[in-house]
């Protein structure tokens, strides 16, 4: 069996209740790799058009060093990297930029607290409000929810308890990064059916999507008589013109995001 972690050479550890051995070298460049493409992933941040050869070219070139750098990188920081062109440099950072916001449950998973995954960080989402009241949490109470026994409960409380994840948590902040819950807001939206179509700008569709069932609504991803509202982006498909067919109100993302605030 391998003892010391092939990229870094460190001792690999396993804790008390888990089978895998782990590099415990938080600089360690696999390991890094490893949490940026976890922050990135489509359950977590849903960033897109950054994949592990673009993280990797950030991080050697010093332009980040933990996941909320992310959010601080400029068009010029990328273009001068080798096979950036200025198109596909501004595309990476409006698709960071877009999701600055996202539902709680997301954001924790984002965090990569060791065993909690998608189902245990949408527990968490229902019984907290913030992240804050996580770290405040004491094992007995965490044991409480759903699917946490004490393995999770001392990953949870362990994370919270390193210095180096408390200014990870308020460099996120401190970035602009927020996160909203996946709670019904009000019925605001309520009995409202949309589709979306098209690029959107401001939001990802999925945050869209997101957004509307929050509020109520529902969203379909075929146009039909029972839509109320095709929601259009960019570059819309056919959906535009079945909407136009079937006398369906369509509404452009500025239209939306009024609707939604």
């Amino acid at each position: 069996m391998i003892s010391n972690c092939p990229s870094c050479g460190s001792d690999l550890v396993k804790k008390e209740g888990e089978v895998v051995w782990r590099c415990p070298n938080t600089e360690c460049f696999k390991r890094k790799i490893g949490w940026f493409k976890h922050f990135v992933s489509r359950e977590a941040f849903n960033i897109e058009g950054i994949g592990p050869k673009a993280l990797e070219k950030f991080i050697e070139e010093g332009l980040v060093s933990i996941p909320s750098d992310l959010f601080e990188l400029k068009e010029g920081d990328i273009l001068p990297l080798e096979r950036f062109a200025q198109k596909s440099a501004q595309k990476i950072i409006e698709n960071i930029q877009k999701r600055k916001n996202i539902p709680f449950s997301r954001f924790i998973y984002s965090l990569g607290i060791r065993n909690v995954g998608q189902k245990t960080s949408h527990n968490l989402a229902k019984r907290f409000k913030t992240i804050e009241e996580i770290k405040n949490t004491s094992k007995e109470e965490l044991e409480s929810i759903g699917d946490i026994g004490p393995v999770v409960s001392e990953s949870i409380v362990e994370w919270f308890s390193k210095k180096e994840n408390e200014f990870f948590l308020n460099e996120l902040k401190n970035n602009g990064v927020r996160y909203f819950s996946e709670e019904q807001k009000s019925n605001k939206l309520s009995g409202k059916k949309f589709v979306i179509t098209g690029t959107m700008k401001e939001l990802s569709r999925e945050l869209a999507k997101e957004k509307i069932v929050s509020l109520g609504g529902e969203v379909y991803s075929a146009v039909s008589k029972n839509v109320d509202y095709l929601v259009v982006g960019e570059n819309p498909g056919s959906k535009y013109n079945k909407a136009i067919e079937l006398g369906i109100k369509i509404i452009n993302e500025d239209d939306f995001l009024k609707m939604i605030k």
